[in-house]
């Protein structure tokens, strides 16, 4: 497995859509095989997008995102784990325990739950 994670220092960007620097970890199961920074300069979704997926990335940590490029990243078969916050290597621990779901790494404001589908809903009501 592969996973991305945007960083800002040592903790989780607070938002995906304008963060350029990146963690990019490699697992043979629980173990982490390789650990590496990636910097993208460019600040376009796709651009983003298309380096994230050419690394074969299977899972993206982040904290806030837009809905465009959340849809692009799903697109592209990267599974978005949003509204996390925390510092980087807490949350990779977090993660590999199934226990990101804690509040200790919801984003301040998300009252406890990650992002809902609102399928045909548009700000609450019925379409």
């Amino acid at each position: 497995m592969k996973l991305a994670l945007p960083i800002n220092g040592d903790r989780i960007s607070p938002v995906l859509d304008v963060a350029r620097h990146f963690v990019v970890v490699d697992f043979q199961g629980n173990s982490k095989t390789s650990y590496r920074e990636l910097v993208i300069e460019s600040t376009a979704p796709s651009t983003k997008v298309k380096r994230i997926a050419a690394l074969g990335v299977n899972v993206l940590i982040c904290g806030a995102i837009s809905r465009p490029l959340e849809s692009m990243f799903i697109s592209a078969g990267v599974r978005i784990i949003p509204n996390t916050c925390g510092a980087v290597e807490e949350v990779i621990t977090a993660f590999l325990a199934g226990q990101l779901t804690e509040r200790d790494f919801l984003m301040p404001g998300c009252q406890g739950h990650r992002r809902r589908r609102r399928q045909g809903q548009r700000w609450g009501r019925k379409q």
